[in-house]
């Protein structure tokens, strides 16, 4: 009931098996160390710390004497002609242009995502953990984004709004 020629193509088997294993591992370990030395920036020039609360962010400007805000979507009552329902906030948050920019976001109760489409960016706010990310925004503006998290029952009306500024 043993065929005695099953073995035969082994060696082969692993050769092939082996060899693009090796050849990725070699192409991933030089890409990982640039993934990570590209994602971290040593010297930012602005510090902002968001913090996920059920149904608004508060801010904290932490390189200017801790300046503490908390942006809640404004009720339709209270916008204007050309405001956009649903996005406008009562304290937008203001960044600099051309300068890197660190947003360091964590969360209050449940789990939140910090999202600015249009800036390319998107991170989860965590309760218990800091996560950080980095951006060097190159024009000037507003832009708006929403947490894009199932973090409750009014989740999409979060609203977030940066307004880039020289």
């Amino acid at each position: 009931l043993t065929n005695t020629n099953i073995t035969n193509a082994q060696d082969m088997e692993t050769i092939w098996t082996l060899l693009p294993a090796i050849i990725l591992v070699l192409i991933a370990l030089p890409s990982l160390r640039i993934l990570y030395s590209t994602d971290e920036i040593n010297n930012p020039s602005f510090t902002i710390k968001s913090i996920g609360h059920q149904w608004y962010w508060t801010y904290e400007y932490t390189d200017y004497g801790g300046l503490i805000f908390n942006s809640y979507m404004l009720p339709p009552l209270f916008l204007n002609p050309g405001d956009l329902r649903l996005l406008e906030v009562d304290n937008l948050v203001v960044l600099p242009i051309e300068a890197p920019v660190r947003v360091m976001m964590t969360s209050q109760d449940v789990l939140h995502s910090w999202t600015i489409p249009t800036l390319g960016l998107k991170m989860g706010a965590v309760p218990g953990r800091l996560n950080q990310t980095t951006f060097n925004a190159m024009r000037l503006g507003v832009y708006y984004g929403q947490c894009s998290e199932i973090c409750g029952a009014n989740h999409s009306f979060m609203p977030i709004v940066a307004e880039l500024i020289p």
